[in-house]
Protein backbone atom coordinates (compact mmCIF):
# COMPACT_ATOMS: atom_id res chain seq x y z
CA UNK A 1 0.00 0.00 0.00
CA UNK A 2 1.26 3.51 -0.95
CA UNK A 3 0.69 6.26 0.99
CA UNK A 4 -2.06 7.85 -1.12
CA UNK A 5 -3.83 4.61 -0.32
CA UNK A 6 -3.68 4.71 3.30
CA UNK A 7 -4.26 8.84 3.31
CA UNK A 8 -7.49 7.88 1.39
CA UNK A 9 -8.17 4.64 4.19
CA UNK A 10 -7.53 7.54 7.03
CA UNK A 11 -9.90 10.15 5.72
CA UNK A 12 -12.33 7.54 5.12
CA UNK A 13 -12.08 6.77 8.78
CA UNK A 14 -12.34 10.12 9.70
CA UNK A 15 -15.36 11.03 7.96
CA UNK A 16 -16.71 7.59 9.90
CA UNK A 17 -15.65 8.68 13.20
CA UNK A 18 -17.01 12.34 12.70
CA UNK A 19 -20.78 10.57 13.03
CA UNK A 20 -22.45 10.51 16.27
CA UNK A 21 -20.99 7.28 18.43
CA UNK A 22 -19.90 6.14 21.66
CA UNK A 23 -16.03 6.13 22.14
CA UNK A 24 -15.81 2.23 22.41
CA UNK A 25 -17.28 2.11 18.77
CA UNK A 26 -14.58 4.38 17.84
CA UNK A 27 -11.84 2.79 19.31
CA UNK A 28 -12.80 -0.75 17.42
CA UNK A 29 -12.98 1.10 14.27
CA UNK A 30 -9.52 2.12 14.65
CA UNK A 31 -8.11 -0.64 15.58
CA UNK A 32 -10.49 -2.41 12.33
CA UNK A 33 -8.60 0.56 10.29
CA UNK A 34 -5.34 -0.56 11.30
CA UNK A 35 -5.36 -3.80 10.59
CA UNK A 36 -6.89 -3.19 6.66
CA UNK A 37 -4.22 -0.20 6.71
CA UNK A 38 -1.14 -0.88 8.06
CA UNK A 39 1.03 -2.82 5.97
CA UNK A 40 1.98 -6.05 8.39
CA UNK A 41 -0.98 -5.82 10.70
CA UNK A 42 -2.10 -8.36 10.76
CA UNK A 43 -3.74 -7.81 14.20
CA UNK A 44 -4.06 -4.70 16.45
CA UNK A 45 -5.19 -3.63 19.63
CA UNK A 46 -5.40 -0.28 21.79
CA UNK A 47 -3.96 -0.31 25.34
CA UNK A 48 -5.30 2.29 27.93
CA UNK A 49 -3.25 2.83 31.28
CA UNK A 50 -5.51 4.25 33.56
CA UNK A 51 -4.10 6.80 36.51
CA UNK A 52 -3.85 4.09 38.72
CA UNK A 53 -1.73 2.07 37.36
CA UNK A 54 -3.97 -0.99 35.97
CA UNK A 55 -3.45 -1.68 32.45
CA UNK A 56 -6.75 -2.86 30.10
CA UNK A 57 -7.34 -3.67 26.24
CA UNK A 58 -10.02 -1.36 25.23
CA UNK A 59 -10.30 -2.44 21.29
CA UNK A 60 -8.88 -5.94 19.83
CA UNK A 61 -9.33 -7.69 16.12
CA UNK A 62 -9.21 -10.92 18.12
CA UNK A 63 -8.98 -12.99 21.02
CA UNK A 64 -5.69 -13.93 20.25
CA UNK A 65 -4.65 -10.21 20.66
CA UNK A 66 -6.64 -10.00 23.84
CA UNK A 67 -4.84 -12.99 25.13
CA UNK A 68 -1.53 -11.45 23.77
CA UNK A 69 -1.98 -8.49 25.97
CA UNK A 70 -3.00 -9.99 28.97
CA UNK A 71 0.58 -11.66 29.10
CA UNK A 72 1.95 -8.02 28.42
CA UNK A 73 -0.13 -6.71 31.46
CA UNK A 74 0.87 -10.18 33.18
CA UNK A 75 4.43 -10.48 32.47
CA UNK A 76 5.06 -6.30 32.59
CA UNK A 77 7.01 -6.85 29.49
CA UNK A 78 6.88 -5.78 25.74
CA UNK A 79 6.76 -3.05 22.84
CA UNK A 80 3.19 -1.88 24.07
CA UNK A 81 4.06 -2.55 27.79
CA UNK A 82 6.79 -0.18 27.82
CA UNK A 83 5.07 2.04 25.21
CA UNK A 84 2.13 2.88 27.69
CA UNK A 85 4.03 2.73 31.18
CA UNK A 86 8.17 3.62 30.75
CA UNK A 87 8.80 7.20 31.66
CA UNK A 88 11.42 7.35 28.72
CA UNK A 89 9.05 5.41 26.79
CA UNK A 90 8.53 6.65 23.21
CA UNK A 91 6.58 9.97 23.27
CA UNK A 92 3.13 10.93 21.06
CA UNK A 93 3.90 11.03 17.58
CA UNK A 94 8.10 9.47 17.74
CA UNK A 95 9.69 6.34 16.62
CA UNK A 96 7.63 3.21 17.77
CA UNK A 97 8.88 0.75 19.88
CA UNK A 98 9.23 -2.66 17.57
CA UNK A 99 10.22 -6.21 17.65
CA UNK A 100 11.62 -7.85 14.75
CA UNK A 101 11.58 -11.57 15.90
CA UNK A 102 9.46 -11.82 19.00
CA UNK A 103 10.79 -15.11 19.71
CA UNK A 104 14.10 -14.09 20.18
CA UNK A 105 14.33 -10.74 20.89
CA UNK A 106 16.58 -10.42 24.82
CA UNK A 107 14.54 -7.47 25.43
CA UNK A 108 11.37 -9.14 26.19
CA UNK A 109 12.38 -12.63 27.42
CA UNK A 110 9.17 -13.73 29.17
CA UNK A 111 6.57 -12.59 27.00
CA UNK A 112 8.99 -13.00 23.64
CA UNK A 113 8.28 -16.73 23.15
CA UNK A 114 5.10 -16.66 24.65
CA UNK A 115 3.56 -14.63 22.59
CA UNK A 116 5.44 -16.26 19.50
CA UNK A 117 3.98 -19.85 20.72
CA UNK A 118 0.59 -17.89 19.95
CA UNK A 119 1.82 -17.38 16.24
CA UNK A 120 2.20 -13.86 16.61
CA UNK A 121 6.40 -13.25 15.10
CA UNK A 122 6.70 -9.17 15.08
CA UNK A 123 5.03 -6.41 17.19
CA UNK A 124 5.20 -2.82 17.38
CA UNK A 125 3.78 -0.60 19.97
CA UNK A 126 3.02 3.26 20.01
CA UNK A 127 2.22 5.39 22.24
CA UNK A 128 -0.75 7.71 20.82
CA UNK A 129 -1.93 9.97 23.78
CA UNK A 130 -0.98 10.85 27.32
CA UNK A 131 -3.70 12.60 29.68
CA UNK A 132 -1.91 13.48 33.13
CA UNK A 133 -1.18 9.76 34.62
CA UNK A 134 -3.34 7.64 32.01
CA UNK A 135 -1.53 6.95 28.47
CA UNK A 136 -3.45 5.42 25.31
CA UNK A 137 -1.14 2.79 23.38
CA UNK A 138 -1.72 1.30 20.05
CA UNK A 139 -0.28 -2.16 19.66
CA UNK A 140 0.31 -4.15 16.05
CA UNK A 141 0.86 -7.50 15.37
CA UNK A 142 2.27 -9.50 12.73
CA UNK A 143 1.95 -13.57 11.47
CA UNK A 144 5.40 -13.13 10.31
CA UNK A 145 8.87 -12.04 10.94
CA UNK A 146 9.91 -8.41 10.22
CA UNK A 147 6.41 -7.34 9.64
CA UNK A 148 6.83 -3.77 9.74
CA UNK A 149 10.06 -3.48 8.41
CA UNK A 150 11.19 -1.81 4.45
CA UNK A 151 10.20 0.67 2.33
CA UNK A 152 6.47 1.39 4.24
CA UNK A 153 8.15 1.60 8.21
CA UNK A 154 7.22 4.84 8.49
CA UNK A 155 3.20 4.08 7.33
CA UNK A 156 2.74 2.68 11.21
CA UNK A 157 3.63 6.03 12.79
CA UNK A 158 1.56 8.23 9.88
CA UNK A 159 -1.70 5.77 10.80
CA UNK A 160 -1.07 6.56 14.76
CA UNK A 161 -1.03 10.48 13.69
CA UNK A 162 -4.29 10.17 12.39
CA UNK A 163 -5.60 7.67 14.69
CA UNK A 164 -4.46 10.42 17.49
CA UNK A 165 -6.78 12.88 15.70
CA UNK A 166 -9.96 10.20 16.04
CA UNK A 167 -8.80 9.07 19.05
CA UNK A 168 -8.93 12.86 20.43
CA UNK A 169 -12.38 13.68 18.43
CA UNK A 170 -13.93 10.13 20.02
CA UNK A 171 -12.73 11.46 23.30
CA UNK A 172 -14.63 15.29 22.80
CA UNK A 173 -17.74 13.22 21.86
CA UNK A 174 -18.29 11.66 24.94
CA UNK A 175 -17.36 14.33 27.17
CA UNK A 176 -19.49 16.59 25.29
CA UNK A 177 -22.73 14.55 25.20
CA UNK A 178 -25.46 16.29 26.43
CA UNK A 179 -24.09 19.63 25.78
CA UNK A 180 -25.85 20.74 23.09
CA UNK A 181 -24.82 24.39 23.21
CA UNK A 182 -20.72 23.18 22.75
CA UNK A 183 -22.21 20.91 19.91
CA UNK A 184 -23.84 24.08 18.04
CA UNK A 185 -20.52 25.88 18.84
CA UNK A 186 -17.78 23.48 17.38
CA UNK A 187 -20.07 23.09 14.54
CA UNK A 188 -20.03 26.73 13.50
CA UNK A 189 -16.69 26.64 14.24
CA UNK A 190 -16.07 23.88 11.71
CA UNK A 191 -17.92 25.34 9.30
CA UNK A 192 -16.11 28.36 9.28
CA UNK A 193 -12.75 27.14 8.74
CA UNK A 194 -14.21 24.98 5.91
CA UNK A 195 -14.81 28.09 4.25
CA UNK A 196 -11.98 30.03 5.40
CA UNK A 197 -9.39 27.47 4.24
CA UNK A 198 -11.31 25.24 1.58
CA UNK A 199 -11.07 22.04 4.21
CA UNK A 200 -13.70 19.10 4.21
CA UNK A 201 -15.74 19.05 7.55
CA UNK A 202 -13.01 16.11 8.98
CA UNK A 203 -9.95 18.21 8.29
CA UNK A 204 -11.85 20.82 9.53
CA UNK A 205 -12.46 19.18 12.73
CA UNK A 206 -8.87 17.62 12.98
CA UNK A 207 -7.07 21.38 12.86
CA UNK A 208 -9.59 22.04 16.37
CA UNK A 209 -8.43 19.38 17.82
CA UNK A 210 -4.43 19.57 16.82
CA UNK A 211 -5.22 23.53 17.74
CA UNK A 212 -6.58 22.01 21.25
CA UNK A 213 -3.88 19.99 22.20
CA UNK A 214 -0.91 21.72 21.13
CA UNK A 215 -2.37 24.96 22.77
CA UNK A 216 -3.70 22.75 26.29
CA UNK A 217 -6.88 24.61 25.59
CA UNK A 218 -10.02 23.13 25.73
CA UNK A 219 -11.63 22.63 22.79
CA UNK A 220 -14.80 24.39 23.14
CA UNK A 221 -12.84 27.51 24.14
CA UNK A 222 -11.01 27.34 20.59
CA UNK A 223 -14.31 27.10 18.79
CA UNK A 224 -15.62 30.28 20.84
CA UNK A 225 -12.69 31.71 19.53
CA UNK A 226 -12.92 30.92 15.93
CA UNK A 227 -17.21 32.11 15.77
CA UNK A 228 -16.09 34.93 17.45
CA UNK A 229 -14.13 35.72 14.32
CA UNK A 230 -16.53 34.86 11.90
CA UNK A 231 -16.61 33.86 7.87
CA UNK A 232 -14.87 35.59 5.47
CA UNK A 233 -16.76 38.81 4.22
CA UNK A 234 -18.18 37.76 0.36
CA UNK A 235 -16.65 41.03 -0.90
CA UNK A 236 -13.17 40.17 0.45
CA UNK A 237 -12.51 36.66 -1.42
Amino acid sequence: MNIRDLDAAMRSMAESLSKPGNLAASLDRIVRAAQETVPGADEASITVRHADGHLETSAATSDIVLRADELQYELREGPCYDAVTKEDATAPGEKATQSRDMSHDARWPRFGPRVADLGLRSQLGLRLATVGESATGLNLYGYTLEAFEGDQEGLPQLFASHARVALGYANELQSLQGAVGTRETIGKAIGILMQRYDLTDERAFEFLIRTSQNTNTKLRDVAERIVSLGPIPADSK
